[in-house]
């Protein structure tokens, strides 16, 4: 059992963590989750003793082994196979002593130890958690310093895994994962054997791989169990009793107020006056449910082009005369939703370049209509921000010939209003800076969005109103991305980069997990082309007359009616839900007023759902047949 309590942490004058306390079970498996800057890294540099609590206790079982993934990436001349082998530091110890020892019952105790820890067999081990992360065996064997800094940290990363330490702390494990690796990374996790603590905003790992989800939010902790859908549930109906608790709290103060304001001068009154002053005064507040305007996204649009918004044909694109990407013919609509999969180092991102003309075709054409705007977005104009400018500033350089007004209502689209809008950039999170640069990119309402990786940096409320948000453009979005739940939220459309290839990916996402974690044999091709596609079913000896295909645009059309009316029954199952929760607060006893207004809410809520049922229906229904 790994238990806090009371724990407070103060950094720079500020408190970060205020009298968190939480019980970890045996062999929990837990998603540490929160807004960014709740506390979630600092909470887990206590437990690894890097950080100092000033005041509350925690407590590890004696002699547990903690794994945590350092920030600083490994460097030096040794391979990834041979630094992934040396975090196993008793294997490494014993194998050395193996050399010298010449203690015949030493050497037998060595050798037997050597067996019980399967020492024989970790080269291999080792060899399959680094393909896992992308490292073929060529790469296996070349020098760590011959990596980019994100490679490195797959290497940390692997050797991390391969320790097997009995409580497991990763902070962001997939920030340098693209979805490839990030599948296998989940799957290795959900059979990992020890206690395991995870920093995550990935809404489909938290589900797959936790069974309890512990949030930070104001410096408590609450430990909720079941995955992070499961606590997205119990943490709604919580706030609505909050809010309903509140709101009853308020009237009995209102009520009591009046009361003194009314008798408090009157003699024969004000005994009673006073014992209700003394009773306001004792009511302990309970907080408001407080809606957080930072998590606004809302993506300018510009009137619809004519198709096609964009051609290439038999495009080459690469770097110094060298192509990375050949024969590429690909034809891009308006307010279409593709996503570019494949592994890092295939070329995502060099095709992104070539569509967003950074990047010229080495060989054949590419046509763009001559109207279409195009806002491009990658990690590096994060970091390029101006630390020591405002976004007000930042913004108004931009956009140096708008008017103040305008300037700021693109910054209040991205929840830069007021204050929040002459903030020093230096002083603003990683996600802030992050749906900054959005706005930025986003000034002239672009008809095509190209997003690299946007969700590094976002926690999961701040990445549901991203995908809510591109739900709503009406423009056309292409994005790189290893957040499997934003591609099937947001995508219609997918393009496997591979083989010096971009072609579309003939399956569902599904499908492609399938393929990456070899539970699906390689066959076929991307349009009978490309790698990793599914392969066609065969065809039937004699089949019955089918109604007439519908036509791509038709298709497209009903999966986004049906995604929509998907989306919108979930929320109103959320909704009614809270309702009932509200309704059965034993603090509404009595309060007929109330709830009656609650049950027909709950009548108007149901009849919303049936509605978008019957309409989610008939959209699927006809996407079947089609």
């Amino acid at each position: 059992m790994l238990t806090m309590k009371d724990i407070t942490v103060r950094l720079g004058g500020r408190t970060i963590l205020d009298r968190a306390s939480a019980a970890i079970p045996p062999g929990g498996r837990v998603g540490l989750v929160g807004r960014n800057g709740a506390g979630k890294s600092t909470l887990m540099k206590v437990m690894i003793g890097e950080i100092e609590t000033d005041s509350g206790d925690f407590d590890l079982p004696k002699g547990m082994r903690i794994g945590y993934l350092e920030q600083e990436a490994p460097s030096g001349e040794a391979t990834p196979l041979e630094l992934v082998l040396a975090a196993d530091t008793e294997r490494a110890a014993l194998l050395e002593e193996t050399e010298t020892c010449e203690d015949l019952g030493r050497l037998g105790e060595i050798h037997e130890r050597l067996n019980m820890i399967d020492a024989w067999s970790a080269e291999a081990r080792a060899a399959r958690i680094l393909v896992g992360l992308g490292f073929d065996e060529e790469m296996q064997g070349r020098p760590v310093d011959s990596y980019s800094g994100g490679w490195k940290m797959r290497v940390a990363l692997a050797a991390l895994l391969f320790s097997q330490p009995d409580l497991l702390l990763l902070d962001e494990p997939s920030n340098h994962l693209d979805l490839e690796a990030t599948l296998w990374l989940e799957n290795f996790l959900k059979a990992y054997p020890a206690t395991m603590v995870v920093i995550s905003h990935e809404r489909d790992l938290l589900n797959n791989v936790v069974d309890h989800i512990l949030h930070i939010e104001q410096g408590r902790a609450k430990l909720y169990s079941g995955g992070y859908d499961s606590f997205e549930r119990q943490r709604a109906e919580h706030l609505a009793q909050q809010a309903a608790t509140a709101r009853k709290q308020q009237a009995e103060r209102e009520k009591l107020q009046a009361f003194v304001d009314r008798w408090r001068a009157k003699a024969s009154k004000a005994k009673q006056a006073q014992s209700r002053v003394k009773a306001l005064e004792k009511m302990k507040p309970v907080a408001a449910v407080i809606e957080d305007p930072t998590l606004s996204f809302d993506f300018p649009s510009s009137p619809e082009l004519k198709p096609p918004l964009m051609t290439l044909d038999m495009a080459s694109v690469g770097y110094n005369g060298r192509p990375v990407l050949s024969r590429l013919n690909l034809r891009i609509d308006p307010d279409e939703r593709i996503a570019l999969l494949g592994q890092n180092g295939n070329g995502k991102t060099t095709l992104a370049r070539l569509l967003a003309a950074q990047l010229p075709p080495m060989d054949g054409e590419v046509h763009a209509s001559g109207k279409m705007t195009v806002g491009y977005f990658t990690q590096y104009q994060v970091e390029e921000l101006d630390r020591t400018a405002t976004p007000l500033e930042q913004m108004t350089r931009q956009m140096d010939s708008a008017p103040q007004a305008k300037v700021r209502a693109q910054l209040g689209r991205f929840g830069f209003s007021g204050e929040r809008a002459t903030q020093l950039i230096g002083s603003l999170s990683g996600g802030e800076r992050a749906r900054l640069a959005l706005a930025l990119i986003t000034r002239h309402a672009p008809h095509l969005l190209i997003l690299d990786e946007p969700t590094n940096h976002l926690d999961v409320d701040t990445r549901e109103a991203l995908v809510q948000a591109l739900n709503e453009y009406q423009g056309t979005v292409i994005i790189v991305s290893h957040d499997r739940h934003m591609i099937e939220l947001v995508a219609d459309r997918l393009v496997l980069v591979a083989d010096r290839r971009a072609e579309d990916f003939d399956g569902t996402l599904d499908d492609y997990t399938d393929f990456i974690l070899g539970r699906r044999e390689r066959k076929g091709g991307a349009k009978g082309q490309g790698a990793g596609a599914k392969s066609a079913a065969p065809a039937q000896a004699s089949t019955p007359a089918s109604p007439p295909a519908l036509s791509r645009e038709q298709q497209k059309d009903l999966k986004k009616r049906a995604a929509t009316h998907e989306a919108a029954m979930a929320r109103l199952g959320r909704d009614i839900s809270i309702v009932d929760t509200a309704v059965a607060d034993p603090a509404l006893a009595g309060n007929g007023a109330a709830i009656a207004d609650l049950m027909k809410r709950r009548a108007e809520l149901e009849g919303e759902l049936a509605r978008a049922e019957a309409a989610w229906l008939e959209a699927a229904s006809a996407l079947e047949t089609a």
